[in-house]
């Protein structure tokens, strides 16, 4: 009996985060990087020392949405390298996944990669780099993973895979957000100059035996 109480507990409490979290995020995408404690607590119809409750702060919050979309965008992502194309057609859809993702929820993004630094009053400022590095780490984790799991780059196959993954995001991440602030040209002719970059190294690689094949 305790143990199917604490088990109530736990789903009732996993349901009020995710309502929280969405409400978060409809301020976020009105809002987006100005997003603020208070607006947020406002919209999910509570106070802010009940926002704090649950995810502690400012910093607490953010995390919980980076790893939210982070996941969602991670999940697009391992869609568009297992698509049943040849290598190159899913580099490029893996690199408009991406560029698709930050296109379509611009505010989402600008909170994740460039919170505001000037403090909401009653708010602690926001340190960018403490806060989105984690989250860059994690996708060039993710796909080093893929990579040295498809690609046979040989001997030093594990530390190649690590630095093709974190360069590659790196580079995904610098080319879009240059490209989501300047829109200087369409988003498929990037996809293509960047697959052109990335193309070299790529094609000479062969699978990995007994891999998936990439």
């Amino acid at each position: 009996m305790e143990t199917t109480q604490r088990t109530d507990q736990q789903r009732s409490a996993e349901h009020r985060r995710r309502e929280l979290l969405e409400a978060a995020d409809r301020v976020v995408l009105r809002d987006g990087p100005g997003a603020s404690m208070n607006a947020i607590a406002a919209e999910a119809g509570i106070t802010k020392p009940i926002l704090y409750r649950h995810f502690g702060d400012k910093g607490g919050l953010y995390a919980a949405l980076a790893k939210r979309h982070t996941d969602a965008l991670l999940e697009a992502l391992r869609a568009a390298l297992d698509a049943p194309a040849e290598r190159r057609e899913r580099v490029e859809a893996t690199l408009d996944t991406y560029l698709a993702a930050i296109e379509a929820r611009p505010q989402v993004y600008r909170f994740l990669m460039h919170p505001s630094e000037a403090p909401t009053p009653g708010e602690q400022g926001f340190d960018v780099g403490l806060h989105s590095a984690p989250l860059l780490r994690r996708l060039g984790e993710e796909l080093a993973e893929v990579i040295e799991e498809r690609v046979d780059l040989g001997p030093q196959s594990a530390e190649l895979a690590r630095v093709w993954g974190h360069g590659i995001v790196g580079m995904m991440h610098a080319a879009g957000d240059w490209w989501l602030g300047e829109r200087p040209c369409p988003r498929v002719q990037l996809v293509s100059s960047l697959a052109d970059l990335l193309w070299g190294r790529l094609a000479a690689a062969g699978n990995r035996v007994g891999g998936p094949g990439f």
